[in-house]
C-alpha cells in the first residue's frame, strides 16, 4: 500500500510523465483528474484542485510545488536531498520561490513535454 496519492492532471502529457516517475520511484499511487470519480479523494482537495497537482496522505493534503517536493522527499532521488530542503525551509523567500518555479513549469508544460519526449525518446509531444 502506497504512503500516498498524487492527484496530477491527466490530460497533460508532461503531468503524466513526471507521475508516472513519482510512481517508478516514490511509494505513492498516482490518479488522474479524469479518475477521480472513482476514488474518494475528491472530497479532500481543494475547489479548484485542478488548478494544480496534489499529493494526499493520510495526514493532510499538499499542493501546487509542495506535491511535487514532497513527493520527490517521498522517492528513492529524493531521499539524498532532505537535509537540503529542510536547510531551505528555514529562509522566508523559499515557499513563493518554490512555488514560481512549479508556476512556471506548469504554465510551460506543453514546452517541458516536448523536451522530456526528446530527451526520453517518447513520442507523447505537446504537454498539455
Amino acid at each position: 500500500m502506497a504512503d500516498a496519492t498524487l492527484v496530477y492532471d491527466d490530460d497533460c502529457a508532461f503531468c503524466s510523465r513526471s507521475a508516472e516517475y513519482v510512481d517508478d520511484h516514490a511509494p505513492v499511487d498516482i490518479v488522474g483528474f479524469s479518475e477521480l470519480a472513482e476514488t474518494d479523494l475528491r472530497e479532500r482537495l481543494p475547489d479548484e484542485y485542478e488548478d494544480c497537482s496534489h499529493l494526499v496522505t493520510e495526514e493532510t493534503v499538499y499542493s501546487c510545488g509542495e506535491s511535487i517536493e514532497q513527493a520527490l522527499l517521498m522517492s528513492d532521488v529524493g531521499e539524498e536531498y532532505h537535509a537540503v530542503v529542510e536547510f531551505l525551509r528555514e529562509f522566508e523567500e523559499y515557499e513563493r520561490l518554490r512555488e514560481w518555479g512549479y508556476e512556471r513549469v506548469a504554465h510551460n508544460r506543453s514546452f517541458w513535454g516536448d523536451l522530456a519526449s526528446l530527451v526520453g525518446g517518447d513520442d507523447r509531444r505537446s504537454g498539455g
